[in-house]
């Protein structure tokens, strides 16, 4: 037989066992999207229609082997032990996502960029990158993938403007690099029944001259500490607590802080979704070059508002806290709430909902939740304008070292997950919100009294104000490892807050300057102000209109202001927004 009709023969074959998988694809598809794959905020016949494009476009693809990875939560063991399977079943393509812990994703991805060795071919990685993946240019640029070399894997109906955290994953160069897949903010947790309670209300009142209610400020939120700790003390014979933390010196300690804590105290400039051109790190950027991180090169990681920030952290966690607290890590802390003898805490994140609606302490007999969630308060140096808190956005990036083939398998499953199709049983699941869609579907609306405040919260506008790590950070794994190791000393008492913070601003300007160095980073990357005096920046900060650095404050405890919650909520728009 000629060579010829071997390859014709070959290709024959491979097109008549792809049309097969195509059809056993459907059959497949209308299996899940009966059961699995509801509710949808798509008709069936939408559903359907989705399926079809991703069988079709997955045929140059079948039997090949495809290996991607993702942090350990609910949203992902979804996906890893769920969406995975119907995906292979009805696309044909083997798919194996891997679940890890967070650093270890970081570590790898890292590994990745340095070798150029193919360690996964897609990756879920926080959008705490973003700074990163745009100036190390090893990240695929997905607007340019989309409409160039992956437009023939890209679902028409992925409706990228449906996604709540896109700006997060823009970089400077307005190209999106990352895909969201879940969401969850740190918001603040409190025991309504309690808040609610007549005898405690009337008490609080008496004692600080203000109702006792969802803290606006943090003068507010340490007054409530106090009282529910050194006032109410007990409750039902328990020891009952103000507030709830963590302080063990451990790579988790960093989160507390990297994850916009400074912001929270008003720490950096004005901006949605990072402060310009001082972020919530505290790092100065000028255009697209970070140029400073202490403040005598004028940033603020150093400055009176981060200071203040370590400063309350310290006394909050040491005052009115469980006495444990001050040796656990971000995971032994995490379930402390749900044991019923804390009252309110200030950084809490929305991932742990769903444990929390679990039957026990803080759940009534009904399933309804003894607790809610509201906004964070705002520290004494905060403004209108400013980023208020934290929300993780792990995102789908694709690396330039994959091989397109692979990276096109990879990028289906990225879509497949986040399509239309799965994605509102996705955050039935998880909880965590990626497509405006999602959010006001009125599966939701029906869920909401079981979810504590947290679909208020995503429907609301103070949402804008929750935002990740953004562009100023130039490498992301280099310098959010030094947090937790300066911080820690403040926390185990070696060091005072503004020495830890003085310690940490300038690990930070030597990542800095040794990046500028390398010149690995390009015409993006930073390139360090002259060292100036304090004053200088304070004077340059109010001459060019904007916060950071701010000068101390001769009072940074203003009267305690409180918010009724019930009133708050019903504030808040009841119909979604309009698109444009």
């Amino acid at each position: 037989m000629s060579a010829t009709k071997k390859t014709f023969g070959l290709a024959g074959l491979m097109l008549a066992l792809a049309s097969t998988t195509a059809l056993a694809g459907m059959d497949e598809a209308k299996k899940w999207v009966d059961s699995e794959f509801q509710p949808s905020t798509l008709s069936k016949e939408a559903q359907m229609k989705e399926m079809e494009w991703f069988v079709n476009a997955a045929k140059p693809f079948v039997g090949m082997e495809i290996n991607v990875v993702s942090e350990t939560i609910t949203t992902h063991e979804y996906e890893s032990k769920t969406l995975a399977k119907a995906f292979t079943e009805i696309t044909g393509i083997k798919l194996k996502h891997d679940l890890i812990q967070e650093g270890d994703v970081v570590e790898k991805i890292q590994t990745q960029m340095q070798s150029g060795k193919n360690v996964y071919d897609g990756w879920i990685n926080d959008s705490d990158l973003i700074g990163t993946h745009f100036r190390y240019k090893q990240a695929i640029a997905l607007s340019d993938w989309m409409t160039g070399e992956g437009k023939d894997v890209t679902l028409p109906t992925l409706d990228v403007n449906d996604f709540i955290g896109k700006s997060f994953t823009t970089a400077p160069d307005g190209k999106l690099y990352q895909l969201p897949d879940q969401q969850f903010a740190n918001l603040y947790w409190f025991r309504y029944d309690w808040f609610t309670n007549p005898e405690y209300k009337a008490k609080f009142k008496a004692k600080y001259g203000y109702e006792l209610g969802v803290p606006v400020n943090w003068s507010a939120y340490e007054d409530i500490a106090e009282f529910f700790t050194n006032d109410i003390k007990e409750i039902g014979g328990v020891k009952v607590y103000g507030h709830m933390d963590y302080g063990k010196k451990d790579p988790s300690l960093g989160w507390r802080f990297t994850d916009a804590w400074l912001s929270m105290a008003g720490n950096g400039d004005k901006g949605i979704p990072n402060g310009l051109p001082v972020d919530e790190w505290g790092v100065r950027m000028e255009g697209c070059r970070p140029v400073g991180s202490s403040v005598e090169r004028g940033g603020d990681t150093n400055g009176p508002a981060a200071v203040y920030s370590i400063v309350k952290y310290l006394e909050w966690l040491k005052k009115y806290a469980p006495p444990q607290a001050q040796g656990m890590t971000f995971g032994e802390a995490g379930p402390v709430p749900a044991q019923g003898n804390i009252a309110q805490q200030i950084f809490w994140y929305t991932a742990f909902t769903a444990d929390m609606v679990k039957p026990g302490p803080v759940v009534n007999a009904d399933g309804s939740p003894k607790w809610r969630m509201a906004p964070s308060p705002k520290g004494a140096y905060w403004k209108d304008g400013m980023k208020l808190g934290y929300q993780d956005a792990g995102s789908w990036t694709l690396l330039k070292s994959t091989p397109v083939d692979r990276r096109k398998a990879a990028w289906l499953y990225a879509q497949f997950i986040n399509s239309k199709t799965t994605s509102l049983k996705k955050s039935h699941v998880g909880l965590t919100f990626t497509r405006e869609s999602d959010i006001w579907d009125k599966s939701f609306t029906e869920r909401a009294p079981k979810l504590g405040g947290l679909i208020e919260f995503y429907r609301s506008p103070a949402r804008v104000q929750w935002t990740p790590t953004g562009n100023n950070i130039p490498d992301y794994p280099k310098m959010a490892q030094l947090w937790w190791q300066n911080i820690g000393d403040a926390s185990s008492g070696a060091k005072t807050a503004q020495a830890a913070m003085d310690s940490l601003a300038a690990a930070q300007d030597s990542v800095l300057e040794r990046l500028e160095k390398s010149g690995v980073q390009g015409e993006c990357g930073p390139k360090l102000n002259k060292k100036e005096t304090a004053e200088f920046w304070f004077a340059k900060s109010a001459k060019d209109g904007n916060i950071a650095p701010q000068r101390k404050l001769a009072n940074e405890k203003p009267k305690g202001e409180t918010v009724d919650y019930d009133t708050l909520i019903k504030s808040w728009p009841a119909t979604p927004p309009k698109k444009s």
